[in-house]
């Protein structure tokens, strides 16, 4: 008999001895345990309980075969390989069979001598100290002390109702629970199911956060007891555990055997992962649940790249039967109708002239998502094809030198603008987007054309009323994007695919959305110990908050990654960087790291000497088999390749294995500089190895590390899809600007007050010693002394045959001012 069905019997014959004992018709003395389904009758009124002595032996543990907890000699284990009973076990049932028979014959019974002798002979373990969760006992609900005697019939009534009422459902216990030697916190776990949520009906427990998790603390104990003994240094050399610490799937390649964890430690991390049902979060964000809960949103970035075949309904959708796939794949179609007019010469400008500039206006997931795709597609080889005649350039800085240097030597005829925001409020991107317009109102005249036929949009539809006040052509020139697409995870929608495709043509974007697609089918459907995103994820877990490494650096080996570093940052940093879990309560513990990162041998003369001797910073190394485009020079024994990838695979070794004193010494290094070149090592790494870095390449490692995100705060219980603290900032400046409108507003001396001292000190000399630049001032009160225009928009009026004029005619001055304002140093 299976050991799980064994248990499930025998606590039903327990169940059945125990209403014998409520049926007895004179006083009974009833052996009880604290904190067994036995202790329902640990108060039976009036004659039914007169004396309370040590419980009937319902131990679990005992039944089961699992270790003690108390000082009772340890017995061999009840099940022997074959999941048999044993001889013991046989004795035990007949002990208890023998004690029922007992009770069925004598009126009324004391814990007999000969009873207790079986008990200790048999040595069963009933020393164990009650929970909390069994007081009060809802079977004594009607229990009054004060009127015991008087009630004492119509109380025994309704008790006894409650006892031969009583059921005791099958526990269905998993396997790996079932077997000997798991422990007796199975057991007590069991009890408080059987008992708590199945008979006594109460409500859930509070919320705890994950730290008070048995998981986490065995993490804890793990680190304590193992990891911080071991060096990575002699883990590497365990080939059993470097042969199962990598992953791969459709040609990635994740190594992660110079983390500081072995193969326990993974384990230790998947039971982490499924009691915080990893698996059923995973499946509710892909399937549209709600589950950003701040703002009562689904998180659907994967629908931006699911095959037109699939369903997928926002949570109360399917009653409406709104396929989002489908309403995806129209927005798809319509771009790609357009950005091929645009590029076929179709769709032309306002002047009649083609379209060869695109400057994409946007900020944060509207700015580093394109254009990380953007530069990876600038040098790969159809990239540089399809691309030929055409330019991308990103507005995304409010900072005027930004449009300056967007702007220089593009002709506003050839330029159409891509303004992305999702609400089209995003104060930064508003005004630069007001600025473009302005900029080719300039040139070509403030006709409402102008802008409809050189300027896009990407937003979200409920902004479509904003869209057509700013003068877009709603109906062929606005794309739209939906509440469920955060900023941060938007670049395989509307957001990157009209400036990309634009650029590069649509269907080398959609290779980039097929190898996103493959890494969402991965991280949905491939087990914990083989998927690519939830290892790192877990160990981003686990290097965070229990190792205490508080930064964590991404290092492409690939100069076409040069932005990647930057989107991450943002993805993780605005998704992790919280305090609060969903239920409302402060963390304990560390969550989201401060992410970095450079390409390939530029961070290795940056801050890798703090990486091998300073602060320890889990390092992302990702490298390519094949180079976009390899150097073979003449007289070298490598490719330049090939010398770029023997950096990606020396350094992980070096941060692993370090460089003991006695290497140092080896070398003949003079003693007192020993110190100072030695490396202590064992700063963990994981390495990324892909066969070429192509769309489809970029379209993976995106989804790679948007699913990382996504497991760390799903671990953490955190919501990584809304950015309150972005909001924060905002609202303050909006205040700022209030104070300085006023200030350049006023012809006398203007005192700003702000909320404090040291703001109104700083404001105060900001405004004291900038130009007095007023927008306010209008005809011949420009402080340039001309009315013709407004001289705060000069630097957007130089055109491309400007700069060119400007080169040939102006000669460098003789003398260089270096002084500022006085003209002297």
């Amino acid at each position: 008999m299976p050991p799980a069905t064994m248990m499930t019997k025998t606590i039903a014959n327990i169940s059945v001895i125990l209403i014998l004992l409520s049926a007895t018709p004179s006083p009974v003395t009833v052996v009880v345990e604290a904190w067994s389904p036995g202790s329902l009758f640990s108060n039976l009124p009036g004659r039914i309980g007169q004396r309370r002595l040590r419980p009937v032996p319902t131990n679990l543990c005992v039944l089961a075969g699992r270790p003690r907890k108390s000082s009772s000699v340890q017995l061999p284990e009840d099940f022997d390989d074959d999941g048999k009973i044993t001889r013991q076990q046989k004795e035990l049932r007949a002990v208890l069979d023998s004690y029922g028979q007992q009770r069925e014959e004598v009126a009324t019974i004391t814990a007999s001598s000969t009873f207790t002798d079986d008990i200790y002979e048999k040595k069963i373990d009933i020393a164990s100290s009650a929970p909390e969760y069994f007081s009060p006992d809802p079977l004594r609900e009607n229990d009054n002390n004060a009127n015991a005697n008087a009630n004492n019939n119509n109380m025994y009534q309704g008790f006894e109702s409650k006892v031969r009422n009583l059921q005791v459902p099958q526990i269905n216990l998993p396997t790996r629970i079932a077997q000997p030697g798991v422990g007796l916190d199975h057991h007590h776990r069991a009890i408080k199911n059987l008992v708590h949520e199945r008979i006594l009906q109460r409500h859930p427990d509070k919320p705890q956060l994950v730290s008070a998790k048995p998981e986490w603390k065995r993490l804890e104990e793990h680190l304590k007891s193992e990891i911080d003994q071991s060096h990575l240094r002699d883990l590497l050399q365990d080939e059993h555990r470097s042969q199962n610490m990598f992953a791969e799937h459709d040609g990635v390649y994740l190594d992660y055997s110079r983390q500081r964890a072995t193969l326990k430690t993974m384990d230790l991390l998947q039971d982490l992962a499924k009691t915080q049902k990893l698996e059923d979060r995973i499946q509710d964000m892909v399937t549209g649940k709600k589950i950003n809960f701040t703002e009562k949103r689904a998180v659907l970035h994967t629908a931006l790249r699911a095959d037109r075949s699939e369903k997928i309904y926002v949570d109360d959708d399917a009653e409406t039967n709104h396929n989002v796939v489908e309403e995806v794949h129209q927005v798809l179609d319509q771009i790609k109708f357009f950005t091929e007019g645009v590029r076929n010469g179709d769709i032309l400008g306002y002047t009649g002239r083609r379209l060869r500039n695109i400057i994409s206006v946007g900020i944060g997931g509207s700015y580093l998502g394109p254009e990380f795709l953007h530069e990876v597609l600038k040098t790969e080889p159809d990239g540089v094809n399809s691309a030929l005649g055409y330019n991308l350039r990103f507005l995304a800085n409010v900072d005027p030198i930004d449009v300056e240097r967007t702007c220089a030597d593009l002709d506003p005829e050839e330029t159409l603008i891509v303004i992305v925001s999702k609400t089209f409020t995003t104060a930064e991107t508003m005004l630069n987007a007001r600025a473009m317009r302005q900029w080719l109102w300039d040139f070509m005249g403030n006709d409402k054309d102008v802008v409809r036929k050189h300027v896009v949009a990407c937003a979200s539809i409920s902004s479509v009323d904003k869209v057509k006040e700013f003068g877009i052509d709603t109906e062929h020139y606005f794309f739209k994007f939906w509440d469920w697409v955060g900023g941060r995870y938007s670049v395989c929608s509307a957001v990157g695919a009209v400036p990309i495709s634009l650029m590069y043509g649509f269907d080398l974007f959609e290779q980039f959305l097929k190898g996103a697609q493959s890494v969402d089918k991965h991280f949905i459907t491939a087990p914990m110990e083989k998927n690519i995103p939830i290892i790192m994820g877990l160990l981003g877990v686990w290097n965070h908050s229990f190792l205490g490494y508080k930064t964590r650096t991404t290092l492409p080996y690939a100069e076409a990654l040069l932005r990647l570093p930057s989107h991450i940052q943002q993805l993780d940093m605005e998704s992790n960087g919280k305090v609060m879990t969903k239920h409302g309560i402060e963390v304990d513990y560390a969550v989201g790291e401060i992410d970095f990162g450079e390409p390939g041998t530029n961070g290795q003369h940056s801050f890798f000497q703090l990486l091998h001797m300073g602060q320890t910073a889990p390092c992302d190394f990702i490298g390519f088999c094949q180079s976009q485009h390899d150097l073979c020079l003449d007289g070298e024994s490598l490719s330049s390749h090939d010398e770029l990838m023997a950096n990606f695979f020396a350094q992980p070794d070096a941060l692993a294995n370090g460089k003991t004193e006695d290497e140092v010494r080896a070398e003949g290094i003079e003693e007192e500089l020993i110190p100072h070149r030695t490396f202590k090592g064992n700063r963990p790494s994981v390495s990324l190895l892909m066969p070429k870095l192509t769309a489809y390449a970029a379209g993976q490692i995106l989804a790679i590390y948007e699913h990382r995100t996504a497991v760390q705060g799903f671990i953490w219980d955190i919501n990584s899809f809304d950015q309150w603290g972005v909001e924060l900032g905002k609202q303050l400046a909006d205040n700022v600007k209030s104070q300085l409108i006023d200030a350049r507003k006023s012809d006398e001396d203007h005192v700003i007050k702000a909320s404090n001292p040291s703001s109104t000190r700083i404001l105060n000399y900001y405004v004291n010693n900038s130009p007095s630049n007023s927008c306010f001032t209008g005809g011949d009160k420009y402080k340039s002394g001309t009315s013709e225009a407004n001289p705060l928009t000069r630097i957007s009026r130089k055109t491309h045959t400007d700069h060119s004029r400007a080169s040939t005619t102006t000669t460098p001055p003789t003398q260089h001012d270096l002084g500022g304002n006085k003209g002297r140093l």
